[in-house]
């Protein structure tokens, strides 16, 4: 058991790359949007393209006229258009941009979280849009405390007022936070919040060509390779 299990009283999750495989499910939405019209294309490269964009657009962003759906809704146009597939019609994209709401868990975590549960408060907190979050949950079996979406702040991740408003929604001292996520941007601002980190691996986020920022800071209080690790970090 790590050590610091012992001052931790509620887990927040980041909940798109490290809680769900939107590669997997937004890749084959592509693949096969285009068999249906007979595009070929690189869909990996087409998805991440797709993420890469969407994340730019929401980031650090300070209360927003939108949201990560309208986010996702005016970047796929954007994509479809720089990889020339203009073919794809209206109800292609319809069925694209919705299949974020009915991605999959990676297959470690409902279970974990389970576990989690039993002896910590548990959050989503997260860039994704509270319907999103909702939706997925659902399908997946995930059993939230709280759903903590920055859309509800009006500060996104990484400015520390995203962070500061969720413990003080909690009642709890940022100490006695533990932020989970396979990113260290989110992570490093979550320390420099006064929360506690832990760093668990994804190595396939973003498909074949692998995470941007595979190495976890080696500040993050936890690092793990998946989460059944974690719960056993954690005495869960």
């Amino acid at each position: 058991m790590n050590p610091v299990s012992g001052t931790i009283k509620a887990l927040t999750f980041d909940t798109g790359g490290t809680i769900l495989d939107w590669h997997g499910g937004i890749s084959a939405a592509f693949a096969a949007a285009g068999a249906r019209r007979g595009l070929d294309s690189d869909w990996h490269e087409v998805t991440n393209e797709y993420r890469r964009r969407s994340m730019k657009s929401m980031v650090g962003q300070v209360n927003p006229a939108f949201n990560f759906d309208d986010v996702h809704g005016r970047v796929l146009d954007e994509v479809i258009a720089h990889f020339r597939l203009d073919a794809l019609t209206a109800e292609d994209r319809d069925a694209i941009w919705r299949t974020w709401h009915a991605l999959d868990a990676w297959p470690d975590f409902p279970q974990a979280l389970a576990r989690l549960r039993r002896k910590y408060v548990v959050a989503s907190f997260t860039l994704l849009t509270t319907s999103l979050v909702i939706d997925v949950s659902r399908r997946n079996g995930f059993d939230w405390d709280a759903i903590i979406s920055c859309e509800m702040i009006g500060y996104c991740k990484p400015r520390p007022e995203a962070y500061h408003t969720a413990a003080k929604w909690l009642q709890l001292d940022p100490s006695e936070i533990l932020m989970i996520a396979c990113h260290n941007f989110d992570l490093n601002a979550a320390r420099a919040c006064g929360y506690k980190s832990a760093f668990v691996k994804r190595p396939a986020e973003w498909g074949p060509a692998g995470p941007p920022d595979p190495l976890p800071n080696p500040a993050h209080d936890i690092v793990v390779d998946d989460f059944p690790s974690l719960v056993d970090q954690l005495g869960a």
